[in-house]
């Protein structure tokens, strides 16, 4: 089952998100919804969203997570 995780960062950010999630590979994908606003969709998997979360807690700059 799809675990989707939406947030916002910086937009000169969003390139450095990408590259992180990847290095952990398989955990997700990311996917840039608005690039000037610098919100993007993290997509994962019931397994995987607890270390997502994690991970996007503990990033190197600001990550606000939305909840819809």
């Amino acid at each position: 089952m799809h675990h989707d995780i939406m947030g916002q960062t910086a937009p000169e950010d969003i390139d450095m998100l990408t590259k992180i999630i990847e290095a952990y590979e398989h955990l997700g994908i990311v996917s840039t919804l608005d690039r000037h606003r610098g919100i993007v969709i993290i997509r994962g998997t019931e397994d995987t969203a607890a270390e997502l979360e994690i991970i996007l807690a503990n990033l190197p700059f600001p990550f606000t997570m939305i909840t819809g």
